[in-house]
């Protein structure tokens, strides 16, 4: 999948049964992006393709194409695309602009009014989401049999001379972007991938394009945080007020801290989507988002350790289990065998005692004659 998590396209086909309603997600609501933006101008119809193989896949009755009002021109070549197609089915719904619009629960709960059990995914709602790049990128596999090679990618950020929209080969060097639309622009602070709000710095620019990267900013000192003195959360509530998963942040901070993955799941962690809002509203100026991924990092280990030493628990009674059956099977052979030689050794005795008697008859009877 070309979505912000890249999660398997085919996985979530797979699980899409009973799916109701395709969402196609267009709205790129983190500042900078616009490589979906873009997408959607020049290649409607190929997603419109795309988006019909997914609801053929699907089994769905209903599409929402989901785009930000403040892209009118993707707006306008989706509907023209649309109209001229006549399918029904497909209908563009225009979203409010406010961050983090483009996740997938937040999606569903604003487009179907339906929530997202916590845990879950949005299929259990009866909804499948995907991105219009993932729909582009089936179009182009059904149309031209073309398996995904390329992407759109957004160069951008005060360090770059010219910031623009390009389609690379998959495994192509941050570098030749940056080159490719005129180099760096003075001092750059740092380089992300990804968004300025969900992305994450890279120390090199031979980091290879993914099919995940959909945007890589070259960030000068005003638009980098520059400064990492962190002091005590003071409680405010801020980040409980913004969070959009309806989370408590300063609660999971302090249990990712002790790292109680038992209190951690009670609280929700998994439910984060690492949008970063608490971070910026935070006046501690608290790496939260930071902590949540450790956190949710080190109960993954965790979980591995866990299924590894059941796992080895189990072989080690399997083990302990063939050892007791051998020794049966071992002890049951030799009784065995001690029962047989035994047996043949009774009957050789009374062999060789009747062949006595015999020789001792013939004896008594020659006797007898004489």
């Amino acid at each position: 999948g070309l979505g912000g998590a890249a999660f398997p396209t085919a996985e979530k086909l797979a699980t899409g049964a009973g799916c109701t309603t395709l969402i196609l997600n267009g709205a790129e609501c983190e500042p900078y992006i616009t490589c979906d933006d873009m997408l959607m101008r020049e290649h409607a119809e190929e997603i419109l393709l795309g988006t019909q193989v997914l609801m053929d896949l699907l089994g769905s009755e209903l599409c929402l194409l989901a785009i930000e009002r403040d892209k009118p021109e993707a707006i306008e070549a989706m509907e023209t695309a649309v109209s001229q197609l006549g399918d029904t089915r497909i209908r563009i719904a225009a979203v409010t602009i406010k961050y983090p619009v483009g996740g997938e629960r937040q999606l569903v709960e604003l487009l179907t009014g339906k929530e997202v059990p916590s845990g879950d995914y949005p299929n259990a709602s009866g909804c499948v989401c995907q991105n219009v790049g993932t729909a582009y990128a089936v179009g182009r596999l059904v149309r031209a049999r073309e398996p995904l090679l390329t992407r759109i990618v957004t160069v951008t950020g005060k360090g770059i001379a010219n910031a623009q929209n390009v389609e690379v080969p998959i495994g192509t060097p941050v570098r030749e972007l940056i080159d490719h639309c005129g180099g760096y622009d003075g001092d750059v602070r740092r380089l992300i991938l990804g968004g300025s709000m969900m992305g994450y710095a890279i120390s090199t620019d031979e980091t290879p394009v993914t099919k995940a990267t959909n945007c890589v900013i070259a960030a000068r000192l005003d638009e980098a945080r520059d400064r990492y003195d962190e002091w005590p959360c003071i409680r405010c509530g801020d980040c409980v007020d913004l969070c959009p998963a309806r989370l408590l942040p300063q609660e999971l901070l302090r249990r990712s801290k002790s790292y109680n993955f038992e209190e951690l799941d009670s609280l929700g962690l998994n439910d984060c989507i690492e949008c970063g809002c608490c971070d910026v509203v935070c006046p501690s100026r608290i790496p939260l988002t930071e902590y949540f991924r450790d956190a949710k990092q080190a109960q993954r280990l965790e979980q591995q350790h866990k299924q590894l030493a059941d796992t080895s628990y189990v072989r080690y009674l399997s083990k302990q289990e063939r050892l007791r059956l051998r020794e049966e099977l071992t002890e049951n052979v030799q009784n065995s065998l001690i029962a047989q030689l035994e047996s043949d050794g009774s009957s050789r005795r009374e062999t060789i005692q009747a062949a006595i008697d015999r020789a001792q008859q013939r004896r008594d009877t020659k006797d007898g004659q004489e």
